[in-house]
């Protein structure tokens, strides 16, 4: 099968397409024909060793585990192993790949029955394209777990820092979906698309710092992780949550499903910036390295 390999810590450039072994299911994993995946911030991480942590997990001087990017995906089921009962072949549907990646491919093998980062599948929501449904794991799943971690509720004020990212504007739409006030701080290019996904105001960070409004939150949310904790924690309210994608927020093994159902009743969508072919993954990392992406980028795999 063909897939995108990496056998040194680099630039985009060191990205390649390669002939490579096509993987058989284990008794409980499930073979996907993989349609589309995505550019993401954890693969240009992965692939320049950026933080130095990459580098811990993944060897120091060059890549050993993770040979092949791809955090998420959409496809079909090919094969399944003769333990697996709730997948068969023909269904379509969507996963985070977990930590070992591998989406960058023609074929994906994902076990089953594993803890949440070793990845997690489910029925792809039958009104998004390949495409909309492969942008959405990483994003999604973030977000929820983040405002889970907080404890969102109904009617409290919630700020989304990098409102119009990938994690931004899920959080924007699951946190509008819970109930809560949301404002949603980004560049003035942004503000139309964050209003557009529920946010009922919206502050332009290039004219207004957020903590000079005297505006206080219930949460502050900085989805992309570049807000000073200091900063984000001046606008909490008394007994208020700071959350930052610097730090962690546990996954569960329903996430997926629970995002599939919000798909599905258009209580939230993906945005996609920008679609490439798998041929062109090297535009597409220069493109989400440089940091001005909205929503996600996508990747085809023909």
């Amino acid at each position: 099968m063909k897939a995108i390999v990496y056998e040194r810590y680099g630039p985009p450039e060191v990205l390649h397409l390669k002939d490579v072994p096509k993987p058989t299911p284990g008794a409980n994993e499930v073979l996907i024909r993989v349609r589309a995946t995505t550019a993401a911030a954890g693969d240009w991480r992965m692939r320049k060793a950026d933080p130095m942590a990459a580098r811990l997990y993944n060897g120091l001087l060059r890549p050993l585990k993770v040979k092949i990017l791809g955090f998420e995906l959409a496809g079909d089921v090919e094969a399944v192993g003769s333990d697996v009962q709730r997948f068969r072949p023909g269904d379509a549907v969507f996963a985070f790949t977990g930590f070992l990646f591998g989406a960058y491919a023609e074929y994906k093998c994902m076990p089953l029955g594993t803890k949440p980062t070793d990845g997690m599948i489910a029925l792809k929501p039958t009104n998004l394209s390949y495409e909309e449904a492969a942008v959405v794991p990483v994003g999604g799943t973030t977000a929820l777990a983040f405002l889970r971690k907080g404890n969102i509720q109904r009617g409290q004020n919630v700020l989304v820092y990098g409102a119009s990212g990938s994690v931004g504007s899920y959080a924007v739409q699951l946190a509008t979906y819970y109930g809560a006030h949301v404002t949603g701080v980004c560049s003035t290019a942004n503000v139309d698309l964050v209003k557009s996904l529920g946010a009922g105001k919206v502050i332009d960070y290039t004219r207004t710092n957020f903590t000079d409004t005297g505006q206080t939150y219930d949460i502050v949310f900085d989805a992309v992780g570049k807000l000073a904790a200091s900063q984000g924690k001046k606008a909490l309210k008394t007994g208020g949550v700071y959350l930052s994608v610097r730090g962690s927020a546990p996954l569960m093994t329903d996430d997926l499903d629970f995002l599939k159902a919000r798909l599905e009743a258009g209580q939230i969508k993906p945005v996609i910036d920008r679609s490439f072919p798998l041929e062109k993954i090297v535009d597409a990392h220069h493109y989400v390295e440089a940091g001005h992406k909205k929503g996600n980028v996508a990747i085809t795999v023909a």
